[in-house]
């Protein structure tokens, strides 16, 4: 009986014009950022920008995020997610399945690039590449890591290490590789050449103790894709929204918020660089 006088509502509703209930109310947009960061500090920093997207969108933009890259990973490839701020790889990898097209990037620090790196401590005396022969490296995340391992590890084979010259582990994020490396855990850690900027790190060490022992080429930095199921309208209409923050004094603080100076456009083109130092370091093709 409930079953029929719902249907019954909705018939009803549809004769009169009015909204059925069914789709009166979208559902909530989820938007799922990686964990390049803690799970606490990462929903603080976009919690005031998903708000913004809500009252823009005029419809419910939920936070997400996962305490490490696997889990995070796993959602993504499922296509959870409707809105998704990951890395190049990450991108890469879903472009056509399960379906996301790219809409903006990052900028940090004024630069809309970011490149990988190695980085040792001053008093290591480490260098060169090879001088880290029978060293551990801890790599940020996890081996879908863009910048923090693939470009790290293509950096390595440039530089004479093969696989098993050294010893590879993990850190649950970037910062922490960097901190590991600090505190004389690894002898280098590859990351992101802006992660010792970043205020996790310097606020904790004297980063005059950290140095680069090699950095990668700067190519486009970190995206921000939306769903093929969203209509194309929506899709712009959210690219419109996270591109035009840095234009009104809220926007600024939203991009305060999440330590950017700016969200800016992005093509799908921009990463073909990455998708060519995927095939050398893994030999995947995309």
């Amino acid at each position: 009986m409930r079953r029929f006088c719902s249907y019954l509502l909705i018939l009803t509703s549809l004769a009169l014009g009015w909204p059925s209930p069914a789709v009166a109310k979208e559902e909530a947009l989820k938007m799922g950022v990686f964990p390049r960061r803690n799970f606490t500090t990462t929903i603080k920093m976009f919690t005031p920008l998903a708000n913004h997207l809500s009252r823009k969108l005029g419809r419910k933009v939920l936070l997400e995020t996962e305490k490490d890259f696997q889990s995070f990973w796993n959602k993504v490839q499922s296509g959870y997610y409707d809105i998704v701020h990951y890395n190049q790889y990450h991108y890469i990898r879903t472009r056509k399945k399960p379906g996301y097209r790219v809409i903006a990037k990052n900028e940090e620090f004024g630069l809309s690039t970011i490149a990988g790196s190695i980085v040792i401590r001053t008093d290591s005396h480490i260098k060169q590449i090879k001088d880290l022969f029978g060293k551990k490296i801890v790599f940020g995340g996890s081996k879908k890591a863009m910048q923090s391992y693939i470009i790290a590890t293509y950096l390595l084979r440039r530089g004479g290490l093969k696989a098993g010259d050294y010893t590879e582990t993990f850190a649950i994020n970037p910062p922490n590789a960097v901190l590991a490396t600090y505190f004389h855990q690894a002898a280098a850690a590859g990351v992101g050449d802006k992660v010792i900027l970043m205020s996790v790190v310097s606020r904790n060490v004297n980063t005059k103790k950290l140095a680069y022992l090699a950095r990668g080429q700067q190519l486009a930095h970190l995206p921000w894709a939306v769903s093929t199921r969203l209509p194309r309208k929506q899709r712009n209409r959210i690219r419109t929204v996270l591109t035009t923050l840095k234009k009104t004094r809220e926007g600024k603080k939203i991009l305060r918020a999440a330590r950017l100076t700016n969200i800016v456009t992005a093509k799908d083109k921009e990463y073909d660089p990455h998708r060519r130092i995927i095939k050398i370091v893994t030999g995947e093709q995309y």
